[in-house]
């Protein structure tokens, strides 16, 4: 793509984006083309980060405009990279993290760019909570939209059992949501179908009530003791109850200082 065609698109688009449009030689391009997985280095053409779903259609149709190849970042996190491009179209929505709970209706919206650390913030105001990462800094669309592990999910089933609708910007530019009862047969492809169907500018979640106490932490052996940790783990989750989950594993200490360790790395239960 020629670079003369990519600077007139970016004149020409900058006059109403409402937020930034970066190119390899912008102030913080190089930060902003950064994902969670640092083997990833791609640089791509263009970063496009929206404030909001309008800035979405006119980044989906630049993209159209000049045959680029489209990634979405959300949180960043997924391991492939798929979140970035070489020479194409990032559609960055870490600046879209507005969240609204609905208390009585024990439901939340939240825009495509939100993490699960912000998100439980804003439902735990209320007592409520929905199955999500286990890693704070995790995007909420690339994780529902893949299924959804999460510590609640003993109890409250995957982060894509409990959406409710999402808000979508499709190849060509239109907009839509999809539900249970609007695009339905939509709705069934996002549902573990991953983010190849449009960009989700904001998702609705089913809460539940969680906490406001919940206990969890790291049980940590030394590695020599890996085979009666993980013989005891196996025999002890056989018999636990669905509200609480354990996850065992061999890991390395998280203080960096590459010991290994075994352990389950982390349980959570509800009270």
């Amino acid at each position: 793509m020629a670079t003369k065609a990519l600077a007139n698109a970016v004149a020409h688009l900058s006059e109403r984006f409402s937020g930034q449009l970066l190119q390899a030689t912008d102030p913080g391009y190089d930060d902003a083309r950064k994902i969670h997985n640092g083997l990833i280095d791609k640089r791509p053409a263009l970063i496009a980060r929206c404030r909001g779903k309008s800035d979405v259609v006119d980044a989906v149709k630049l993209a159209q405009e000049l045959s680029l190849q489209v990634a979405v970042r959300g949180g960043g996190h997924n391991v492939a990279g798929r979140s970035t491009t070489e020479g194409g179209l990032m559609i960055d929505l870490s600046q879209m993290t507005g969240i609204r709970v609905d208390q009585k209706a024990r439901t939340a919206r939240a825009e495509g760019g939100s993490t699960w650390g912000q998100f439980n913030r804003e439902t735990q105001l209320h007592g409520l909570a929905t199955t999500g990462g286990v890693i704070s800094t995790t995007g909420i669309g690339g994780l529902t939209l893949g299924g959804g592990l999460g510590w609640l999910m003993g109890k409250h089933a995957l982060a894509l059992d409990n959406l409710l609708s999402v808000d979508l910007v499709l190849a060509d530019g239109s907009t839509l949501t999809a539900s249970k009862e609007d695009n339905a047969d939509l709705f069934w492809g996002l549902c573990g179908g991953g983010g190849n169907f449009g960009v989700a500018t904001s998702l609705e979640y089913r809460l539940h009530p969680v906490g406001p106490m919940i206990t969890g932490g790291v049980i940590a052996y030394p590695f020599s003791e890996a085979w009666d940790v993980l013989r005891f783990f196996r025999d002890t989750t056989a018999a636990l109850p669905d509200e609480l989950m354990v996850f065992g594993g061999l890991i390395h200490a998280p203080d960096g200082s590459g010991n290994k360790l075994a352990a389950p790395p982390a349980s959570s239960s509800l009270r």
